[in-house]
């Protein structure tokens, strides 16, 4: 086995219950962030899992699928009134805190993907690009991820014209160029706006 599972073999064998945990949606224009925290089974090995944003949509939706089944996992989600609120940074540490919340089991130490001043009762270690380099981060990625595409989609229905389907909300040109003449919507992040809208 590589290096990418040496996190997870280290604790297992000390029967200690690791979690990984990752977000995603801290960059874009518009829509809530999302972090996941999931718990494997010691030597559950799910073959392809890997850092979501290498995965084409196919392969982590298949690998949702079989991670969620064979896992205790859990989501946090903030949406866009918190981001406003207390700035992307707060509103990323909040969804990570709620991920490791609503696990049905509490672990006993929590890989995180590089995020410091998470407010949980769960002793973490933040890992620079965890998501490439543990198995249970890269997990939680693909949970993440799935999940705010998910939303994201459901919003395309509700406010079709600024193609969040395609972009997911981040800032492509045509997503710039949908709210220039449409104007922001509701799930937009307007204090992420303030140049595009000048």
């Amino acid at each position: 086995m590589t290096n990418f599972y040496e996190n997870e073999f280290k604790f297992w064998s000390e029967n200690i219950c690791v979690a990984g945990a990752d977000e995603a949606g801290r960059g874009p224009l518009a829509g809530p962030v999302v972090a996941a925290a999931v718990i494997f089974t010691p030597g559950c090995i799910i073959d392809g899992v890997g850092d979501s944003k290498k995965l084409t949509p196919k392969k982590r939706d298949f690998l949702y699928e079989e991670i969620t089944s064979l896992s205790d996992w859990a989501v946090g989600i903030v949406d866009v009134d918190i981001i406003e609120s207390i700035n992307i940074l707060n509103a990323s540490r909040l969804a990570f805190a709620r991920a490791v919340k609503g696990l049905s089991k509490k672990p006993d130490m929590l890989l995180a993907d590089y995020i410091t001043g998470l407010d949980i009762d769960v002793p973490y270690k933040a890992i620079v690009k965890g998501d490439a380099a543990v198995y249970s981060i890269a997990a939680a990625s693909i949970i993440a991820k799935v999940t705010r595409d998910r939303i994201m989609e459901e919003y395309d229905a509700v406010y079709p014209e600024y193609g969040f389907k395609q972009h997911k909300g981040y800032g492509t040109k045509a997503h710039g160029l949908a709210i220039k003449q449409y104007g922001p919507c509701p799930i937009h992040r307007r204090t992420f706006l303030k140049n595009l809208l000048k």
